[in-house]
């Protein structure tokens, strides 16, 4: 089965969005924006309810292989397993922001991590040492 594009999927004058009326004078954009910024013509772009629009990527997405459906090593040299959970802890503001660049010191809770994981994993192998590097 061929899926369709959402070029085709589109009908003239279906809207996902509705635009709140303006509170403030509106101006067209060429007197705020430098020409070269705008467009000659207008986007073609699809219409059609954001529902509809999400539904449609969903269905692609469910014909690739990915995390959701089952295990998906991603490539590098050890081929780790990574989980969606790796996802969400990388996200956690103490994470999300660091830097390798950043003064240690404001690394410390990081680090800890770190050091706390590798001797966990340590201790479950029986290895002497181990490392956290790709």
């Amino acid at each position: 089965m061929k899926e369709q594009l959402i070029f085709d999927l589109s009908r003239s004058g279906r809207k996902g969005y509705c635009l709140s009326p303006l509170d403030i004078d509106e101006r067209p954009a060429d007197e705020l924006l430098p020409s070269k910024f705008l467009r000659k013509e207008p986007a073609e772009l699809p219409e059609m309810p954001e529902s509809e629009v999400v539904r449609h990527f969903i269905r692609l997405s469910n014909l690739n292989y990915h995390v959701d459906k089952n295990m998906y090593p991603l490539g590098s040299c050890t081929m780790k397993y990574n989980p969606k959970i790796n996802d969400y802890t990388c996200d956690l503001p103490g994470f999300a922001s660091m830097h390798p660049m950043q003064p240690e010191s404001t690394a410390q809770g990081a680090l800890q991590l770190m050091y706390e994981l590798a001797e966990m994993l340590k201790e479950i192998a029986g290895m002497k040492a181990v490392t956290l590097q790709p």
